[in-house]
This record gives structure tokens, sequence and C-alpha cells, in this order.
């Protein structure tokens, strides 16, 4: 496949204005975070940011830095069994750090908020329980609240807040728009020469294509491309500039949290 060109991808837009300015990076300590859980001012860690911006390879070094930690994912598409460079699972960054919330339903299923968050709270409680730090990682943002801001949802599951965290400490990995730019047009090659499109192939055997565009971007228009609709290169196109649209809809997401009074402590991952 050819380089992708990002002229294609991101063609100037008048009158959309330039990005806000990035906040200044914070260094973590995780010793300090340690301590903070271990007295109770803080009882989760939860490390967000848009897609390509290193938060799974972060939340691994930070949990293997806290000695006893697991993380729990946040992604709304890895629940998902067989939907794994897609949704770019990546389990081989976890080495020996325990993982919860992949691979939990069958592909061509649909899992809802209110299931996630039930899932969420049974795993939390039994990180917990094990004595082990939680650390919930992710850019779902809507799952992401539902975990952390539940008094925000309409309760359908009967879950008592005391079973939810109610002291979140929030890490953001910050990227520049352009080195998240160059991140998101080399993954894409990559996870194309892994087998993208065989994989949806395969998943198109027992998933109905209807089914599977409802999951979005790489689910969407590869399987159109498979379907006739698209010719490789739009697809490409087409997914890639998806893939940036919705990495600023995360990020936008993650700034209005901080508008409705979330602190996230950005870093540099």
């Amino acid at each position: 496949m050819n380089k992708l060109n990002r002229t294609q991808l991101l063609p100037d837009r008048p009158g959309i204005p330039p990005m806000a300015k990035l906040p200044d990076p914070e260094v973590i300590d995780p010793a300090a975070l340690a301590e903070a859980y271990a007295s109770g001012d803080i009882d989760l860690i939860c490390v967000v940011g848009p897609t390509a911006s290193g938060k799974t390879r972060y939340a691994v070094q930070l949990a293997k830095a806290l000695g006893h930690a697991e993380i729990l994912s946040a992604d709304s598409r890895q629940v998902y069994t067989g939907m794994d460079i897609g949704t770019g699972k990546d389990l081989g960054e976890y080495g020996d750090v325990p993982y919860h919330l992949i691979d939990i339903v069958p592909a061509g299923t649909k899992f809802n908020i209110y299931q996630y968050q039930a899932a969420f709270a049974e795993a939390y409680a039994d990180v917990r329980r094990r004595g082990a730090i939680p650390i919930l990682c992710g850019g779902s943002g809507l799952y992401i609240e539902s975990a952390t801001r539940a008094y925000k949802f309409e309760k359908q599951n009967g879950l008592p807040d005391e079973v939810l965290p109610q002291k979140p400490y929030y890490i953001g990995t910050l990227v520049s728009r352009e080195e998240r730019v160059e991140r998101i047009d080399r993954r894409l090659e990559e996870r194309l020469k892994e087998g993208l499109v065989e994989e949806i192939r395969g998943l198109l055997q027992t998933v109905s294509a209807q089914d599977l565009m409802y999951y979005g971007l790489e689910y969407k228009f590869v399987t159109q491309y498979i379907l006739g609709e698209l010719s490789y290169d739009d697809m490409v196109i087409s997914l890639g500039n998806a893939i940036h649209q919705f990495a600023k809809r995360q990020m936008t997401w993650f700034r209005g949290m901080e508008r409705d009074g979330v602190k996230i402590h950005w870093t540099k991952p």
C-alpha cells in the first residue's frame, strides 16, 4: 500500500479555527500515586486520551512501576471477541500485567453502556478485593464517565453509587496534533499489513455486514470495501479521515470533562 497522503486525509477547511493550545505536560510520580491510593485519597487511576496517543503502553508502564496493579479497559469495541486488529487490542503490550473487560462478549452482539458499567463494577471490586491498584485505561469517553461519573447517567440497572469509584485520579496522554496525525497514519498502514482486511473477511462469515458496520471506523469502511462499495484507495482515505475526526472528537470530549470540573493531569507518555 502506498504511504498515506496526509494532505488527502486532512485538507484545509476554511472557517474551522485551529486547535486549542495544548496544556502543559506534568510529570507523574508513581510512588506518590501509590501512596495516595494506600491512604484512600484516590480509589482509581484513570488513563485517558485520544486514539494513537500511547494510552495502553503508558498504563502498562505505570502498572509495572506501581508494582501491584491491574488494567481495566474502557474501550467500547475491545469488549468484542475476534475484533483484534481493528480495535488495536495489542495484547502483547500487557506482558504480565493482568487486564480486564477485553473479549467479554461475541462480535455481532450489542453491548450497551449499562452492561459495561455493571461489568466494570464487578471487575473493579475484584481487583480491589485482591489488593491490587485498579487502572482504568481507554479513549471511549462515555464508558469512562459511566465508570467514574455515574451520577450523570440515569440508573437503569440498580447499581449503588458505592460500588463505583468515588475519587478517581485522571491522567491524560498528551501528543501534539502533528504527532497524532503521523501516528494514526502509520498505525493504519501497519494494521492493513497485519491483516485487517482478512480479519474482517473472517468476521463476515458469522456476523452480518450490517452488524459489523455498526461498530464503525475500520469495521465500517473495510466492510464496504469487501462488499465492493468502495475501492481500496477510497477505503484507505475515507477510513484515515474518519479516524482523524474520531480522535478530534475524543479530545473534545475530554476537554469537555475538564470544563465540567474534572481535573486531568496531562503528561507526555
